[in-house]
């Protein structure tokens, strides 16, 4: 057994046990799912907020806050599904909260670049916000009209690395350089899946609903 499949194997271990303890609580899913939105504005004021006391620290912070909502964004699925409490609205409202916690990262970002008068990243940031919310968008929209639409690579879970690692190595200005691949790859993301929309659309011969 290699080092890499021995910590996969120990995280899933230690992620099935955190699972069967919320589950034993009966709790909601959809309340872990909130709580994850909660804590990841907890991250977003610590992004707002570096400038003005310890930049370097408030990141480091910040990145380690995101990772423990991570947490429960891979956990209210599986305790859903642990307590039978799976549901459409379940689903539904996970998508939706998960909007909201990108929001809420990238608008610290936009905070603490505006303090420090730096608005060519302010621009950077909204830019980035925006094409991260139309990467889900153009999946919702295409999913209604041709059922599947999973091309691209700029998910949610990619985008939430990057920010991770922007924030954990602020020291080494690295957040600038995760905008960048983010504006990037999330462009191209929509992009390919308009031309797959588009393809698909012509090959199921679809027409406009009234």
């Amino acid at each position: 057994m290699t080092w890499t499949s021995a910590f996969g194997k120990g995280s899933g271990w230690l992620l099935q046990k955190i699972v069967d303890g919320l589950a034993l609580t009966r709790i909601s899913p959809n309340f872990l799912t909130f709580l994850g939105l909660v804590i990841n504005t907890v991250a977003a004021f610590f992004f707002g907020y570096a400038r003005a006391y310890n930049a370097n620290r408030m990141f480091l912070y910040a990145g380690l806050v995101i990772i423990g909502a991570g947490i429960f964004d891979m956990v209210d699925g599986r305790v859903a599904r642990a307590t039978n409490q799976v549901s459409v609205f379940g689903a539904f409202f996970d998508s939706v909260i998960d909007r909201y916690s990108d929001v809420a990262l990238f608008f610290g970002l936009l905070v603490y670049y505006a303090r420090g008068n730096r608005y060519f990243y302010v621009f950077l940031v909204a830019f980035v916000m925006t094409t991260s919310l139309m990467v889900s968008y153009t999946r919702a929209r295409a999913e209604a009209l041709i059922g599947s639409c999973k091309v691209g690579f700029m998910e949610r879970p990619e985008r939430i690395v990057l920010v991770i690692l922007g924030a954990l190595f602020y020291r080494w200005d690295a957040m600038p350089a995760v905008l960048w691949v983010l504006a990037v790859l999330s462009t191209i993301t929509v992009i390919h899946r308009i031309h797959y929309t588009y393809l698909e659309t012509k090959r199921l011969n679809l027409q406009p609903t009234s």
